[in-house]
């Protein structure tokens, strides 16, 4: 078994093993190359944001500058907006859905390491080879979510449909659909009800008017 292959079974791996570090340096100089591009070379940067991950959607948009770990363990589904500073450390896979949009410096984050100081520092592998290891958790996020900036979501953790995230959140277990959740830890506040549309803040609203369809 390759130590892909573990990270995918959620078994320990070994993250200095050279396959994966083959990986990362290329999804690195990668997310170098796209945050180093200028907005405006937007062929440049859609070949790149193709490259890096293993699925970036139809009308999707990444500010930059970026930082993905694996790159090809993310799939961003269509007209998807991300602002500055986005960092997936994309060990397990990672998948977001359409329309989700994100704030500034938002951080998704799938590794997770030993307790135990020892055991955090070095492992036999099946070898009986010392090893440093770890693990990762898959993290899912479902449509039409929004992220406020600063938010962290944690290891394993799956986000429904039409969620709103508060800004500063650390997100460390499920959240269900068309739910508001903040705080760290992140908790579910309230649903978010057909009473959150604007047409019932006219003071907001203006002459403007919400469609219908």
């Amino acid at each position: 078994m390759t130590e892909e292959q573990k990270i995918f079974k959620g078994e320990l791996f070994s993250p200095g093993a050279p396959e994966l570090r083959a990986m990362k340096l290329v999804s690195h100089n990668l997310s170098q190359a796209y945050s180093q591009a200028r907005e405006d070379e937007t062929e440049k940067r859609a070949a790149l944001a193709h490259d890096i991950l293993a699925e970036f959607g139809e009308g999707s948009f990444m500010q930059g500058p970026i930082f993905f770990h694996y790159g090809k363990h993310t799939r961003i589904g269509r007209r998807v907006f991300i602002n500055y500073n986005f960092t997936v450390q994309d060990d397990a896979p990672v998948t977001i859905g359409d329309d989700c949009n994100f704030g500034p410096n938002c951080t998704i984050v799938t590794p997770v390491h030993p307790m135990l100081p020892d055991e955090r520092f070095l492992m036999y592998n099946e070898n009986g080879e010392k090893k440093h290891m770890c693990y990762a958790r898959p993290v899912v996020i479902g449509h039409d979510c929004w992220f406020g900036a600063n938010v962290v979501v944690c290891p394993g953790v799956t986000i429904g449909d039409n969620c709103v995230i508060g800004a500063g959140s650390v997100v460390t277990r499920d959240i269900p659909s068309d739910s508001f959740a903040a705080g760290v830890p992140c908790r579910v506040i309230r649903p978010i009800t057909e009473a959150d549309s604007m047409a019932n803040k006219p003071e907001i609203l203006g002459a403007n008017s919400v469609i219908r369809e």
